[in-house]
């Protein structure tokens, strides 16, 4: 259904910028705010308990951006409600601070959200860029309704969204500290409807580093998803059959790749070379 509003830069985009001890990459994705094709942009830090080398960084950006908040560390969520709470905008962009947009990311976004009424969450594809420099590929999410997100996190963790949306929905989960929180809170924001529109071109720019919240997330992982699975258990009972489908898919998958990988030359020579030794093994027990 397409909306009446009608697309101006009288409406304030407030981007809120979590920050923890990245003093390296903070200011690109400050500078990648202001350089926004969409001028009428509000930028918010949150500077999440940061050490001395961040705060001195954040210190000189100061004078470039709308207002730096301080807290102790408290986690990337209870940063983002903090800053979303005390944005004036009716529009919220949230961004990772060792990311960062492409210049007429704003522009699109804000386009998409006004002008459906259905759509709820605009993201886009990503260049992702892992800790070598040399490789890189782009990662398209597929966007979706709550039948998409219920499967797997379909945007990515820096997208826009309405604040009264986000207020309405209690915003980030504070308790999810080790991730996941994103799609935890894109869950809640689809449930009673509406869908995540993705913008079919690369604009935003996302590293793949060692030590972040999405690398901590993916080595507890399984504990992540118990704890959604169950904090929206009605929502997985009333998908139920959209669920087993994906598990049981998910299980066919990894057994082919188990076959496939046992048939590989290497590891048939593997288990010829390891098979006296196993033999030995066995006569000693």
């Amino acid at each position: 259904m397409m909306s009446d509003k009608k697309l101006n830069e009288s409406d304030l985009i407030s981007v809120v910028i979590p920050c923890f001890n990245d003093d390296k990459f903070i200011e690109q994705a400050v500078e990648s705010v202001l350089s926004q094709t969409y001028s009428n942009i509000e930028v918010i830090i949150v500077d999440d308990g940061s050490n001395t080398e961040t705060k001195e960084v954040l210190k000189s950006l100061k004078p470039k951006i709308t207002k730096l908040i301080t807290q102790e560390n408290k986690g990337q969520s209870t940063a983002r409600n903090v800053g979303i709470k005390q944005a004036k905008g009716d529009y919220i962009l949230v961004l990772d601070s060792d990311d960062y947009f492409e210049p007429t990311f704003c522009e699109k976004a804000i386009k998409v959200i006004k002008e459906s009424n259905n759509v709820k969450l605009v993201t886009c594809y990503a260049n992702l860029y892992y800790d070598n420099n040399k490789d890189s590929c782009v990662f398209k999410p597929i966007g979706g309704t709550i039948k998409n997100f219920i499967i797997s996190n379909c945007a990515l963790g820096s997208a826009m969204f309405q604040k009264k949306d986000c207020l309405f929905n209690g915003g980030y989960d504070q308790s999810m500290k080790n991730g996941f929180e994103d799609w935890e809170f894109y869950i809640r924001l689809l449930k009673k409807g509406g869908s995540a529109y993705v913008i079919p071109e690369p604009l935003y720019n996302y590293r793949k580093r060692c030590n972040t919240t999405t690398s901590r997330a993916n080595r507890i992982k399984y504990d992540l998803l118990k704890f959604i699975y169950l904090k929206h258990i009605d929502l997985y009972k009333e998908n139920f059959e959209v669920f087993i489908s994906h598990l049981l898919k998910r299980i066919e998958r990894e057994e082919k790749e188990k076959i496939k990988n046992t048939q590989r030359i290497d590891f048939k020579i593997g288990k010829f070379i390891l098979q006296p030794f196993r033999w030995i093994k066995s006569l000693l027990r």
